[in-house]
């Protein structure tokens, strides 16, 4: 089913309630379409009178500054022994290519990467784990995910829904080119990362072969 129609069909608490836990277990590091299923709400919010954008907005904010915390924590306290971990379990999002790029941004722009990581598809899920892995100080870590996490979740929230009240009539028949332009996005910053991901992981050194 449409995610839009999906979340029309249920209260709007639950909308809330679904918004916060899906954005929130994605910064924890879960691979999880938190953009789609902000943008669909969002859109909902805009042609439905029960769903408050500040109210979804807030619980957006909340998820995602909760959800990396969560992460750094976990990052760390688990350090790289659980990165190598995840790359096990989850090669498609936590390879050592992907790892690599991500750790050299980190590396490059500090606490920025942790603001403008939100942004960026893939590295929502690295942020929080990755600063907990590299010991970022955790007052710096929080300002840059408290400012990072309002201004994704809560500017996507105010863009769209303000989006879909000047162009309400337009949206009920095509809204489902909002969801299409917030997943070629994600594709296309996936797609740029994993491109780099695979050049990373190509400049590794090989495994040297044991003496028999």
């Amino acid at each position: 089913m449409h995610v839009q129609e999906w979340l029309d069909t249920v209260p709007a608490a639950a909308v809330y309630a679904v918004v916060g836990l899906v954005i929130g277990l994605e910064s924890l590091g879960i691979p999880l379409p938190g953009e789609i299923i902000l943008v669909s709400a969002a859109l909902l919010s805009s042609q439905h009178g029960g769903i408050d954008p500040v109210v979804l907005g807030l619980c957006a904010t909340a998820g995602a500054v909760i959800g990396d915390s969560i992460g750094y924590a976990i990052g760390r306290k688990g350090g790289r022994p659980l990165l190598a971990w995840l790359g096990r379990k989850f090669p498609r999002h936590f390879s050592e290519g992907h790892v690599a790029t991500a750790e050299r941004s980190f590396q490059k722009w500090g606490v920025w990467a942790v603001f403008f990581g939100r942004f960026i598809a893939l590295l929502r899920i690295f942020a929080g784990p990755l600063a907990g892995v590299l010991h970022m100080p955790y007052w710096k870590f929080l300002i840059a995910n408290v400012l990072g996490g309002i201004a994704w979740a809560g500017g996507t929230t105010a863009v769209i829904y303000y989006v879909g009240v000047v162009a309400e009539s337009w949206l009920k028949r095509f809204s489902w080119l909002g969801l299409v332009l917030a997943a070629l996005i994600g594709l296309t910053s996936m797609l740029v990362l994993k491109r780099k991901a695979k050049k990373a992981q190509a400049a590794l050194p090989a495994p040297e072969a044991e003496t028999p």
